[in-house]
């Protein structure tokens, strides 16, 4: 029941938007858990449901810590997690989810061609990221956070969204 009642809590949130000045948490962990919630809501292909669902974090050191604290012990859709963090995106071969920072934007356009057709789901945090490729972005509006969700970028990285999160986003 507690577990459910944190799930509705996001859901709410998400919908309504997180209140950017009058939040109580930081944004790196507003960030962590909305990704967390966004992956509960993401179906990816048979094939990439066997070894560890991997977590990539580029370009934010804060994100990287919260989602390692808070998530790394918790398995996701059945498979351990493996969360990496790190300012060069080549490091990364495989990964699940990509969290790409606001201060490593300018690294969009390489991370994007090299996971094109690839089940990953790439997270962004600037504006213009969503219209360019990203599968979500957050996105800032009238103060308040809000998330972009490219379906034809999920398409081509043959994931699917529920219809749950799909209403909750501004879709592009």
């Amino acid at each position: 029941m507690k577990k459910i009642s944190k799930v509705l809590i996001v859901v709410v949130l998400m919908a309504f938007g997180f209140t950017l000045n009058s939040a109580d948490r930081p944004i790196h962990e507003i960030h962590s858990m909305l990704m967390f919630n966004f992956i509960k809501y993401v179906e990816w292909p048979e094939q990439s449901k066997t070894g560890e669902f991997v977590i990539a974090v580029v370009g934010d050191e804060d994100v990287y810590n919260t989602i390692t604290n808070f998530y790394l012990k918790r398995p996701i859709k059945g498979q351990d997690v493996k969360v990496i963090g790190t300012s060069d995106f080549n490091s990364i071969s495989n990964a699940h989810v990509i969290y790409l920072s606001d201060n490593s934007s300018k690294e969009f356009d390489a991370i994007h061609q090299k996971f094109a057709g690839k089940p990953t789901l790439i997270i962004t945090d600037k504006s213009g990221l969503g219209k360019k490729g990203s599968c979500i972005n957050f996105q800032e509006v009238n103060g308040k956070l809000k998330f972009e969700i490219n379906q034809e970028s999920i398409q081509r990285n043959n994931l699917k969204v529920s219809s749950q999160l799909a209403s909750m986003g501004i879709l592009l």
